[in-house]
């Protein structure tokens, strides 16, 4: 018999037989990981099995390549904080579809596990966490092996009016470097590099170039399915604050 524990950030439930459920979660040492909760629809485990939430998870099976069986205690629920704020349930959504989808099955990415509670923890605090959410999508591309480069233009090498992002390299380019491609390039806004405005216009045109590579990178070199709703749902309400 196999079993570890860990704490985890819940991402996903889906029916398993009548009375039990197949969680995936993201854990600190043991990467994005599924398995069944047995009971998982009583009325004392159901209530705790809702996105985001943090666990206390226990894994055991046979054989490491089997399903196995989680048992969970709550750590914290971040359904209070998400239920009374639009913004805060369209973020709630869109990280833990994100993560559901692109993180490698038990791989363990124990920084970027770090980074993703803080984010969490910052819901409902609307002021901060658009920005926040920002870093942590760029911060994602960059843990899956697709980082932007907006440290100094691709073509000319100067680190003065970088103003676009080539969709080939990911790399930022100045005004002067694109000359007759500006059309074909991405926006990048200040705020992506750490300056200027951050109100939400701001974000959300960052946010579209991160996209791109959400979508045309990581996401599709994975399998042949869309950028989930929920990250364009969120992307709406952040440029509407």
């Amino acid at each position: 018999m196999i079993e570890w524990r860990d704490e985890a950030a819940l991402l996903a439930t889906r029916p398993f037989g009548e009375t039990s459920v197949i969680i995936e979660v993201f854990t600190a040492e043991h990467g994005r990981h599924a398995g069944v909760v047995r009971g998982g629809t009583s009325r004392k485990v159901a209530p705790i099995l809702q996105p985001g939430a943090q666990l206390a998870v226990s894994w055991k099976a046979r054989l490491d390549s089997h399903l196995g069986a989680f048992s969970v205690e709550p750590v914290r629920s971040r359904a209070a904080a998400a239920m009374g704020d639009r913004l805060a349930l369209a973020g709630l959504n869109a990280v833990c579809a994100l993560l559901a989808m692109v993180l490698p099955e038990r791989e363990p990415h124990r920084a970027f596990y770090d980074r993703t509670v803080a984010l969490l923890d910052l819901l409902g605090q609307s002021d901060v966490w658009p920005l926040a959410y920002l870093r942590w999508e760029l911060a994602l591309l960059d843990e899956m092996g697709f980082g932007l480069d907006l440290s100094a233009c691709a073509v000319r090498g100067v680190n003065e009016d970088l103003v676009f992002v080539s969709p080939k390299s990911g790399r930022a380019v100045s005004r002067e470097g694109a000359g007759e491609w500006a059309d074909r390039m991405l926006p990048l806004p200040p705020v992506m590099a750490g300056r200027g405005d951050a109100s939400g216009a701001q974000i959300a045109r960052a946010l579209f170039t991160t996209g791109y590579f959400l979508e045309h990178r990581l996401i599709n070199g994975l399998a042949d399915r869309p950028v989930p709703p929920a990250r364009a749902r969120l992307v709406d309400l952040i440029a509407k604050t």
